[in-house]
């Protein structure tokens, strides 16, 4: 795939619309590379100026901050702030409520100020706007999909309905887990658990959120998150019904019914 750097559009006096930040799941972790590509098709169809920073992009460090390093933390966010400054950057999209957080929240106190996006608000924005058109017969035209809301997105930014309605257009059918939008459960990743081994309990949280959404008989577990798409691919995994049951980004949902 061809994706435009930074530096090449600097070195050109130019300016993309918006920066993907790739985020270190997008760029390293297998399955989550998946998504980077999907969502890099999608901005490719509709024809959206973007680049990435390709290897001047480090951690944002939010799993350091959430260990209790702060000291690493803060040096890797002034290498990025550093990096997004030197470039005049105003606009950011993610696919990692992670990384989505940490620039929007934690940034600007360090000097970084930037409009972050998650890319489920993006692409709700353009599904709106008409430039996503969606097949006739859709992929998932009619199929039993269930959301799980990913903490960073929802409970610590209050995002719930752009996920939701970038599923609605795939003309699916959407239903609800038991503990959802505000009284979702965590998929067990996040706070940099997602890096250690989880202190003993009765089950594992992501097999317990993973029982749940198998409880009301899904076709496809749609995420907005690298991290929930990997704790609820092992559960579905573990529970052996991965011949059933597929475990998506709304990124790759929306590729895979795009015109």
């Amino acid at each position: 795939m061809h994706v435009p750097l930074m530096s090449d559009y600097f070195a050109n006096g130019e300016t993309p619309e918006v920066l993907f930040w790739v985020g270190c799941a997008g760029s390293f972790d297998q399955r989550a590379q998946k998504i980077t590509k999907a969502f890099i098709s999608i901005l490719n169809k509709v024809q959206v100026k973007y680049a990435i920073l390709g290897k001047e992009e480090a951690c944002t460090g939010d799993p350091a901050r959430r260990a209790g390093n702060e000291f690493l933390f803060q040096m890797m966010a002034y290498q990025n702030i550093q990096t997004l400054n030197n470039y005049n950057i105003q606009k950011i999209v993610t696919a990692c409520p992670h990384c989505f957080n940490t620039l929007k929240n934690e940034y600007p106190v360090l000097g970084g100020t930037y409009e972050v996006i998650h890319h489920s608000v993006f692409l709700q924005q353009l599904i709106d706007e008409g430039k996503i058109k969606m097949k006739e017969e859709g992929s998932f035209k009619g199929k039993r999909i269930t959301y799980h809301d990913s903490c960073y997105l929802g409970r610590a930014n209050n995002i719930y309905e752009a996920p939701r309605k970038v599923l609605e257009a795939l003309d699916a059918e959407l239903v609800e887990m038991k503990r959802c939008k505000s009284k979702g459960l965590c998929c067990g990743a996040g706070g940099a658990q997602m890096f250690k081994e989880e202190e003993k309990g009765n089950i594992r949280v992501n097999l317990e959120r993973t029982n749940e959404a198998l409880e009301i008989q899904p076709e496809v577990i749609a995420s907005a998150c690298p991290f929930c798409n990997t704790m609820l691919t092992d559960g579905v995994k573990n529970r052996e019904k991965e011949e059933q049951v597929q475990v998506l980004d709304i990124a790759e949902l929306i590729a895979a019914s795009m015109l």
